[in-house]
């Protein structure tokens, strides 16, 4: 298999769909023209199902950085005798600006090698594989264009070199000197009822692009004011880079199937949108972002669910809104580290997942002013999943892990069954009349006393996963930040006592005892809920430990290894970069607190904005 981890691999995004490219100059991973559409270049699964790179062929060094506000990849590779820049960049289509970037991308991906100093040879290598792997292509050649088509997918690639085609791939062997430069582009378009790919000028669509990133970071620039606020810029353009921008949709993950445990079996399609991640995610958007995204995001959820009917809700969709994602595997390839199976869709779109009441209803209480008036659609579906918590919150379901064994009585989902309660019930005249919230409010109550007594643990002096339960699950770390208890609760102080106590390893928190590594939203988690709680110091400490757990772009995968560092799971993951955007808000305000209390400011991070008090 190829050698790259999950960490060498850079993002690269152009508002429709994702590819992957690691440090060695390999594009391994690109599925247009939909983030869940079938890949073209799957080298991630197996080294067998497609790849581009472009490489030195001595032996080299390789540095590598986004353009500032930007992601566009540039890698300078070093060698002997001289050092070259490879920049790299998915298209946005030329004078998309602000909000509009991602709308009508041309489906390109360019590639631009410049010469920096002495002369470096390289050799380029083209292995497009259609199907996830499973189609190789013949490859014809007209006017210096390489073409590419098999079944409903085509590729052209045209680049400053010629290519040698041979058994399904092309190759190119060349010397770049200091000031020489040589540019590709590829393009996607579908084999029928289409034109042929666009091919735009190399230098001229990473220009583009660049400007079209910009002109978004720009917007945002003085949305966020507080701590580590580098981190945060990046973190939301991570998230811009995930978003389907024909519906505002944003995805879990780009990828597929990247185990959480390498050679094991938990391997997850996440290139859909979940529900569960929307309310953090508006919170997110709130505070990096603006909420015009927000304001897209909630219509889209309300757009995807319709009207609700007394069948669970739904938990997860297509990113323009599919409900039917059935699962199945692709045996054919052999997974990241041999980990099988390889896994398109996902059947957890099956699953009641109670929590997901409480995502909505909160998110629409974010968004409160936006909604005033109040949709009639938006009015009725917040009505449906109020009337929902209240008539479901005593049945088992799946968690918001997506347990696959058994349904439970999970704490986390009773939780967010009152979370909805009380936003629906704070919303008063606006969402229901006097006899529905005398009837939420009675519900709400009874959440509340039952997670009390069934939730909480005496010998253990924790709330656990589930009522009756023994086990420890960081999921609990939910209840200050929807404001079920206070952090400075006696029992919320224990129970995250006992959490970190029991399923922290070198900062890094496990879901619970049974996790094969530390997953990272709810290490933020525990960073807010410090910050809550008035540990201020201690919540900037496991921040500060935190941001040093990403690859050096910036980027988070799902899980990290305590002992080894490696990034497990799907990559990169929209719910870290999520948590690290919402725990920096939380802590800023934590510090801007303090300061008026009258205690010393806290000391800024090198590099970031004077603390002020979050959006």
């Amino acid at each position: 298999m190829h050698s790259a981890s999950i960490a060498e691999h850079g993002f690269l995004a152009d508002g429709r769909s994702a590819a992957l490219v690691d440090r060695h100059g390999s594009v391994n991973w690109w599925c247009p023209p939909r983030f869940d559409s079938p890949s073209v270049f799957a080298r991630l699964l197996d080294d067998d199902a497609g790849h581009w790179s472009i490489q030195p062929e001595d032996p080299y060094t390789s540095q590598r950085s986004y353009l500032q506000d930007t992601l566009v990849l540039r890698t300078v590779f070093t060698t002997t005798h001289g050092s070259v820049a490879l920049t790299d960049a998915l298209a946005l289509q030329p004078g998309a600006r602000g909000h509009d970037i991602g709308l009508h991308s041309p489906r390109v991906l360019a590639r631009v090698v410049e010469g920096l100093t002495g002369e470096v040879p390289i050799r380029l290598d083209y292995r497009p594989r259609f199907e996830y792997g499973q189609v190789t292509a013949y490859l014809t050649e007209h006017d210096g264009t390489i073409d590419a088509t098999a079944g409903a997918c085509r590729l052209s690639l045209r680049g400053d070199v010629p290519l040698t085609r041979a058994h399904g791939n092309a190759t190119a062997n060349f010397t770049v000197r200091a000031a020489e430069t040589y540019r590709f582009t590829l393009g996607h378009a579908p084999t029928y009822d289409s034109d042929p790919p666009a091919l735009p000028d190399a230098d001229q669509a990473i220009a583009a692009t660049v400007a079209g990133w910009r002109s978004w970071a720009d917007l945002h620039r003085d949305q966020y004011r507080g701590l580590f606020a580098d981190q945060v810029r990046r973190s939301a353009i991570v998230l811009q880079g995930m978003t389907y921008q024909p519906s505002g949709a944003i995805v879990a993950a780009a990828t597929t199937s990247l185990p959480e445990d390498p050679g094991g079996n938990r391997n997850y399609d996440y290139r859909f949108v979940w529900v569960r991640d929307f309310s953090l995610t508006l919170q997110a958007l709130w505070r990096a972002a603006c909420p015009d995204e927000a304001t897209r995001q909630f219509a889209w959820v309300a757009h995807a669910t319709g009207r609700i009917s007394d069948k669970p809700v739904p938990i997860m969709y297509g990113v323009q809104g599919e409900r039917d994602l059935t699962e199945h595997h692709l045996d054919h390839l052999r997974g990241y580290a041999d980990s099988r199976p390889v896994t398109i869709g996902n059947d957890a779109w099956r699953q009641r997942q109670n929590d997901v009441l409480g995502e909505v209803l909160d998110a629409a209480w974010l968004m409160r002013h936006y909604l005033d008036p109040m949709p009639p659609d938006v009015r009725q579906l917040l009505r449906d999943l109020a009337d929902q918590a209240a008539l479901t919150w005593r049945r088992p379901d799946a968690g918001m892990w997506e347990a696959r064994d058994a349904e439970r009585h999970y704490v986390s989902s009773k939780v967010q069954c009152w979370t909805a309660l009380d936003r629906a019930v704070r919303f008063g005249p606006r969402l229901g009349d006097r006899t529905d919230l005398a009837r939420w409010a009675a519900a709400r109550d009874e959440i509340r006393q039952a997670v009390l007594s069934q939730g909480w643990n005496e010998r253990l002096g924790a709330f656990t996963g589930a009522f009756g339960s023994a086990e420890l699950d960081a999921s609990v770390l939910l209840m200050p930040l929807v404001g079920f208890l206070p952090a400075d609760h006696p029992q919320m102080r224990s129970t995250m006592s006992v959490i970190e106590r029991e399923l922290s390893h070198d900062g890094l928190l496990r879901r619970w005892a049974g996790d094969p590594a530390g997953f990272v939203i709810c290490s933020f988690w525990m960073v807010t809920c410090l910050a809550l709680a008035g540990e201020v110091d201690r919540a900037e400490q496991l921040f500060r430990q935190l941001t040093t757990r990403v690859n050096d772009l910036g980027l988070f995968a799902e899980q990290i290894d305590p002992t080894t560092g490696e990034q497990l799971g799907n990559f990169p993951q929209a719910f870290s970069h999520i948590g690290l955007i919402n725990s920096a808000g939380r802590l800023t305000e934590a510090v801007a607190r303090r300061t008026a209390a009258g205690r010393p400011p806290h000391p800024v991070p090198a590099g970031t904005d004077h603390p002020q008090e979050a959006p």
